[in-house]
């Protein structure tokens, strides 16, 4: 799954919850319609959805990008001078990238 992916499903989703949450409060608000029962019961469906996936995408980046941290930090203490060398490397890239501003 990419990132854009699931910043698209996530976009879907917010979109599916503020138009079902939109619906509930035009409704007529009575307790006793079976509309008003149904939509904020859809509602509340819907959110709990988004939370899930948001709280499980978050959880899956969050493990991703904590293992990519500790394999360079591995290959940095395995390999000290070529470490440094990608950092150079990196840091004289961004500077040229960013001097071209």
């Amino acid at each position: 799954m990419s990132f854009h992916s699931s910043e698209t499903h996530v976009d879907d989703d917010l979109t599916l919850l503020s138009e079902t949450l939109e619906e509930v409060l035009r409704s007529s608000g009575d307790p006793a319609d079976q509309k008003y029962i149904e939509l904020k019961a859809r509602a509340e469906q819907a959110l709990h959805d988004v939370k899930t996936r948001v709280s499980h995408a978050s959880d899956t980046y969050y493990y991703r990008a904590k293992k990519a941290v500790y394999r360079a930090d591995d290959y940095v203490r395995e390999k000290p001078w070529q470490g440094i060398g990608v950092g150079a490397a990196a840091g004289l890239v961004l500077g040229i990238l960013l001097a071209r501003r």
